[in-house]
C-alpha cells in the first residue's frame, strides 16, 4: 500500500481512463444498493438542516440524498454527467432541492470555505491525485466545518477485488491504491493538516446477491472496473477471471445458500480547526 507515485507518472492520462473505467456499465445499479452508507455518514456527521453541504464524486447521489432529506443546501458534484442525472432524476423524485454540477474533485468551482460539510462515499478515493483531491476536500469546507468520507478498506471485500482483478489486469504502475483512503495512516497523512480533530470508524455494508455467478454476470456488465477487467483479458483470459472472482466470493459469503458478503469500509469524520 506504500507505493509512492513518481514525479514523472502521467496523471492526466492516469485520470482520462478512470473516467473511462468508471462510465462504462452502469454505476449507478451499483450504488443505488449502498444508499445506507450516505444515511449512516449524514447520521455520524451530525448534519443540520440549511447546512451548506457538498457531496464530491456524488456518483448516482447516495450522500447527497441523504443530506437533502435532512434539509440541507446541497450541491452534488462528479466528472460523469450521467452519473449527476440518474442522482437528479431521483431528487425529483422525492421532491428534494439539489443542485447538479459536473465537477473535477481535484479541482473544485468553488471558494474557500464555501461549505459546512464536505462529504465522499466511495468517491473521491479513486482520484488518480490523492493529494489535490485531499486538499480540495480541506479548502472547500470552511474553518470549523466537517468532511465525512466511506472509503472500502485495503482489507475488506472490495479491497480484495482490486487485488485478484489486478491479478490479471496490473494496475498503471506508479499511481497510489485507490484502497489507501481506508487506511488510518493514509487518512492522517492527507488530511491531518488543518484538521482539529479526525475519527476513523470501521463499518460494515453487506452485499446480497443469490450466488457468487450472479454476482458476477451483474457486476461484469454494471461495473465498471470489472467491467474493464473482462474486456481487458478477453475470451482467453475470461474463465480465469470468472473462476477466482467466484473463489474469492464463496469466501467471503457467510451464507452457503446465497451470496452475503460483509464488506468493511471505513467512516471516516474529518473536523476542520
Amino acid at each position: 500500500m506504500n507505493i509512492e507515485t513518481p514525479a514523472t507518472a502521467d496523471l492526466t492520462a492516469v485520470k482520462a481512463k478512470q473516467q473511462a473505467t468508471w462510465a462504462a456499465g452502469d454505476y449507478p445499479a451499483v450504488g443505488a444498493t449502498l444508499q445506507i452508507v450516505g444515511e449512516r455518514l449524514a447520521e455520524a456527521m451530525d448534519l443540520r438542516p440549511d447546512d451548506r453541504v457538498l457531496d464530491v464524486a456524488a456518483g448516482n447521489g447516495n450522500a447527497t440524498l441523504a443530506a437533502a432529506r435532512r434539509f440541507c443546501n446541497v450541491v452534488s458534484t462528479d466528472y460523469v454527467e450521467s452519473w449527476l442525472k440518474a442522482g437528479m432524476a431521483r431528487a425529483e423524485a422525492e421532491r428534494l432541492p439539489v443542485a447538479f454540477r459536473v465537477a473535477d474533485a481535484e479541482d473544485l468551482p468553488f471558494d474557500d470555505g464555501s461549505f459546512d460539510a464536505v462529504l465522499s462515499t466511495f468517491g473521491v478515493m479513486f482520484t488518480a491525485d490523492q493529494e489535490a483531491a485531499a486538499g480540495e476536500l480541506a479548502r472547500v469546507c470552511r474553518p470549523g466545518g466537517r468532511i465525512g468520507l466511506a472509503n472500502w478498506t485495503p482489507e475488506g471485500f472490495i479491497g480484495q477485488l482490486f487485488r485478484t482483478i489486478g491479478r490479471h489486469v496490473p494496475p498503471p504502475p506508479g499511481v497510489r491504491s485507490p484502497l489507501e483512503w481506508g487506511a488510518e495512516a493514509r487518512i492522517d497523512a492527507l488530511l491531518r493538516p488543518g484538521a482539529r480533530a479526525i475519527e476513523f470508524n470501521r463499518r460494515e455494508f453487506v452485499f446480497r446477491f443469490r450466488s457468487p455467478a450472479h454476482w458476477i454476470e451483474l457486476w461484469r456488465r454494471v461495473y465498471g472496473p470489472m467491467n474493464k477487467a473482462f474486456l481487458a483479458v478477453g475470451p482467453e483470459g475470461a474463465a480465469a477471471l470468472e473462476a477466482d472472482l467466484a473463489a474469492l466470493a464463496r469466501e467471503a459469503s457467510v451464507d452457503e445458500t446465497a451470496m452475503i458478503v460483509p464488506a468493511e469500509y471505513a467512516e471516516i469524520i474529518v473536523y476542520r480547526a
